[in-house]
């Protein structure tokens, strides 16, 4: 089995998330999609309720666009510092069952390979270093296929983060702490993105065929 592999930069979130809802619902490759950062953005969840998740007055005074995406998921901010990792499979390529649970540990142990770092774990399906998270994730399962897309913090901007409201309902692991201290950087851990980068794609490539195309 393999992947086809297509690497972005600046790609539009919009754009991309069009895009994936178009590979999923009417191709049957399985696909990694890498996109290096977007204009900034806010984007929500299928059923985010943008009035108790965003400081909507500032965004608009900001001239921050708000996008819904199709899946769900919370709600995030992002911008050219945010790396954008998606996988859209048939489901019979992999030998677990496709519920979040079973694709968060598939995804959990391909990133615990990219990464080596003992401190990485998946907790309440965040993506971690220590009890500070770095990626957050959202999926859509269909008949015959699924997609796991993450918006992972390579960087991030503390005016960005107070766009976002603090969330009636948070992970028990967030302790009720404000982004300063909830979240990390991947920056932190590594000295170059594209180290980072060629790590997700050898753990994949390790598991499946994967050919990159020309984006």
């Amino acid at each position: 089995m393999s992947f086809q592999l297509l690497r972005l930069k600046l790609y539009p979130i919009y754009e991309q998330l069009q895009l994936e809802e178009k590979l999923l619902r009417s191709d049957s490759g399985n696909w990694c999609i890498i996109n290096e950062g977007s204009a900034p953005a806010i984007v929500l969840g299928i059923s985010g309720k943008q009035e108790e998740l965003v400081d909507c007055a500032q965004a608009a005074q900001d001239q921050i666009p708000l996008i819904r995406r199709f899946s769900g998921g919370g709600t995030v901010i992002v911008d050219q510092d945010t790396l954008f990792i998606t996988f859209i499979c048939q489901k019979q390529i992999h030998p677990f069952p496709a519920y979040p649970e079973p694709i968060m540990r598939w995804t959990q142990e391909l990133y615990r390979d990219a990464l080596q770092l003992p401190q990485f774990n998946l907790k309440e399906n965040d993506y971690v270093i220590g009890d500070r998270k770095f990626g957050g994730n959202a999926q859509y399962i269909k008949k015959d296929r699924w997609l796991h897309h993450s918006s992972l913090l390579w960087n991030f901007s503390s005016k960005n983060m107070s766009y976002l409201l603090h969330p009636k309902k948070t992970p028990p692991y967030r302790q009720n702490r404000h982004h300063e201290d909830f979240l990390c950087r991947l920056s932190d851990y590594f000295s170059d993105k594209e180290l980072f980068i060629q790590g997700v794609i050898g753990a994949l490539s390790k598991r499946f065929s994967v050919q990159q195309l020309i984006d």
